[in-house]
């Protein structure tokens, strides 16, 4: 439906009349009359009525306006598609709508309610905190591995936006996704909601709706303002209450094992990629920001879906304009490390959600060590596929540690279900497994 026909709830450009002013109007009329029970005397004359309460403003902050506009689907072409489709607040952040299997699909369907994407939307849980996208040096931490020297940052998996603001507008605009045809359709819905008009005034300037590029830019700064909040990143998880003294690993227990595994640099290769500051660090992500080939496979199933043909190469990194062109293609098939926190409820996984598992990823990257114990996908029972993309596989990182048994596997799911956050713990699924 377009924006023509919604009517504007403003009020601009009509004739209104409260209520109010109108009974007050027929009861002087009355009293002009002699409707007021009869007699000749003058009437007294009306006592004037207080002025009205202010309307509390329904916005305190850009942030409260940016938590309507994340859950809005009128800022989708067919206003079915809010950026808490994909990322919904309630399920740790994550598209968790299911496939035809009845299971969390590994790629999103678009508000046009046909299209779907080929890449895996990832967790909005502590995007915030990611850097700019830029080209540095990061020094590592328990691990054997020289310093990281490349690009890092940015959002998406691809880093191709600087900022959250950057990220918050492309879905917007997105075929694949929420649909948008321009910017200044966005301003139009956005204009269609008076509170929003109200806010966007106050917070951005009177005369905000004269420019439909400024009421797009400010749509995403507020969403940004959302994402930035404690809402998103609430350090409260078993591992970061035992670094406050808050919990205990139980030293015999198979999370506590895993843990000694993450930060192995002798038995694993986990925190070469996943460990951002030194061991104990109260605001630790479990993400480098590096980008890595490591070696994915084709996802068939979603391809067979989304109608792009299998042997299709995903650019990864290389898709990123801030690249140089001379260096992209160098960075073919390369993607950002994401956080593992809240990993455990995350799935599926991988850039184009290939894994259904999180045992099923630990052994993925132990199949890169000579002897491994699992050279079968445990979903497909077939062997492993091979990447896409083999020039630039990231073999030193992949092949620094030890192989691994199955109780090192379970040890290391049992450690990553600890990041998660308090309120996402009961969506985690034991399949049995027994950590404590």
């Amino acid at each position: 439906m377009s924006s023509s026909q919604h009517p504007s709830k403003t009020g601009v450009g009509r004739f209104f009349c409260p209520p109010a002013l109108v009974a007050g109007a027929l009861c002087l009329a009355l009293i002009a009359c002699g409707g007021g029970g009869g007699g000749s005397s003058s009437p007294a004359p009306a006592p004037t009525p207080p002025p009205p309460a202010p309307k509390p403003a329904l916005f305190e902050n850009t942030l409260a306006l940016g938590r309507s506009l994340f859950s809005d689907t009128n800022l989708s072409l067919k206003r079915t598609l809010a950026c808490a489709t994909c990322h919904n607040p309630g399920r740790a952040f994550i598209d968790n709508r299911l496939d035809a299997d009845a299971r969390v699909s590994a790629v999103s369907l678009a508000d046009d309610g046909a299209s779907l994407g080929d890449r895996n939307a990832p967790t909005a849980s502590y995007a915030h905190l990611t850097p700019e996208f830029t080209r540095a040096r990061r020094e590592r931490f328990n691990s054997r591995q020289s310093a990281y020297e490349g690009f890092i940052g940015g959002l998406f998996l691809d880093g191709r936006a600087r900022t959250l603001a950057d990220q918050a507008k492309g879905p917007l605009l997105s075929r694949i996704e929420m649909g948008m045809p321009d910017r200044r359709a966005v301003a139009e819905r956005i204009a269609e909601n008076s509170d929003y008009v109200v806010a966007f005034k106050r917070f951005f300037g009177e005369n905000i709706f004269d420019d439909a590029d400024r009421v797009f830019d400010a749509t995403a700064e507020s969403i940004a303002a959302f994402e930035r909040s404690a809402e998103f990143s609430t350090f409260d998880s078993r591992y970061d209450k035992s670094l406050r003294g808050e919990y205990e690993y139980n030293p015999l227990s198979k999370a506590a094992r895993g843990r000694a595994l993450f930060f192995s640099q002798q038995f694993t290769n986990c925190a070469t990629c996943h460990q951002l500051r030194p061991q104990g660090h109260a605001e630790e992500t479990f993400t480098g920001y590096e980008y890595h080939n490591v070696g994915v496979p084709v996802n068939e199933k979603a391809r067979a879906l989304n109608g792009i043909d299998a042997g299709f190469i995903d650019p990864g990194l290389a898709r990123n304009p801030l690249v140089p062109k001379d260096e992209r293609a160098a960075q073919v098939g390369k993607y950002k490390v994401p956080t593992l926190r809240n990993v455990a409820v995350t799935g599926p996984y991988m850039h184009n959600g290939v894994f259904r598992e999180l045992a099923t990823v630990v052994m993925f990257y132990d199949q890169f060590f000579e002897g491994s114990r699992f050279p079968r996908n445990p979903e497909t029972g077939a062997p492993w596929r091979a990447p896409l993309h083999t020039d630039n596989l990231a073999l030193a990182e992949l092949r620094d540690g030890r192989r691994m048994t199955l109780d090192d596997v379970e040890a290391m799911v049992c450690f990553l279900r600890t990041l998660t956050d308090e309120r996402f713990e009961p969506l985690i699924q034991e399949n049995r497994l027994v950590c404590d």
